[in-house]
């Protein structure tokens, strides 16, 4: 687990990637990996026609689906070999010179799959190229990524600014004590205020879980306040992060079971929806 890996797309949010991916590999002192991924929705390999055309007469016509196809990837691969040429400009000219190409025809959670093992941070924006940005759902792909790629990951909005402060969504459980362990050995947040936030009723209990959070990060060097506030988990945590002027959002990556998060949504997709600053999902 060595590289920082952004993912490059034709998306208004990509030259944001590009600068949240190099301000963190160079935190954390790792190299980067810009990786474009062609869809194979939407750029299939040729020929996929040949189950569902008839021979004889109709030959002709899977002839020429195979060769618009062909036209058309050959076309993608060249547009995208462009993304990456301008992305490793922009990473370059913000100080990040180790810098490795990679590009995949397939799918993306696939491929970041396969790189999983090399992936120390993986960075990707907000939204895709499938997603405008006044919708305020998660793009499919990132959603997907996010629960079959068992890294921290990095979520940039339109445009990223080095954040100073974070906020991290605590809640006393043994994974909540995980990311807690996290953040006092991060690099990549080193120096940063922390906020630690737990939404429910103050009890001595509750408060016990955070001073004994709150003990670890300071000596780990960081300044941090703690909250406990009552109210709805999303909306609450929200307004803490808008009140305080938080620049970072820290939380665990879907938390709840499948089945509660079909009946009731996730925490983590409501909060990705809402906010307009960076979020460090971790598992």
């Amino acid at each position: 687990m060595t590289t920082v890996v952004a993912c490059i797309d034709g998306s208004i949010h990509a030259p944001a990637v590009c600068d949240c991916a190099a301000w963190a590999s160079l935190r954390i002192e790792a190299p980067l990996m810009l990786l474009h991924v062609l869809d194979h929705q939407r750029y299939p390999v040729p020929g996929d026609y040949s189950g569902n055309i008839g021979l004889g007469s109709r030959e002709h016509l899977l002839e020429e689906l195979t060769a618009l196809d062909v036209r058309r990837g050959r076309l993608a691969l060249e547009q995208g070999r462009h993304m990456l040429q301008a992305a490793t400009a922009r990473v370059v000219a913000r100080g990040q010179e180790d810098v490795e190409l990679k590009q995949r025809h397939g799918d993306l959670a696939q491929a970041l799959r396969e790189l999983e093992e090399r992936t120390r941070l993986l960075v990707m924006g907000k939204r895709g190229e499938e997603r405008h940005d006044s919708d305020r759902s998660l793009g499919h792909q990132l959603e997907r990524v996010i629960r079959h790629i068992h890294r921290p990951i990095l979520i940039t909005p339109q445009v990223f600014l080095p954040p100073r402060s974070l906020m991290f969504a605590f809640d006393g459980r043994p994974t909540a004590n995980k990311g807690i362990e996290m953040i006092a050995n991060s690099p990549l947040l080193k120096g940063m205020s922390v906020h630690l936030v737990m939404v429910g009723a103050e009890t001595g209990a509750a408060w016990a879980h955070i001073r004994r959070a709150r003990q670890t990060l300071v000596e780990a060097g960081f300044d941090v306040l703690t909250a406990i506030c009552e109210g709805e988990v999303e909306r609450t945590l929200h307004n803490y992060q808008c009140e305080k002027r938080i620049d970072l959002l820290v939380m665990g990556a879907y938390g709840h079971s499948r089945l509660r998060e079909l009946l009731l949504g996730s925490t983590t997709n409501k909060m990705l929806a809402v906010t307009d600053t960076p979020v460090l999902l971790i598992h």
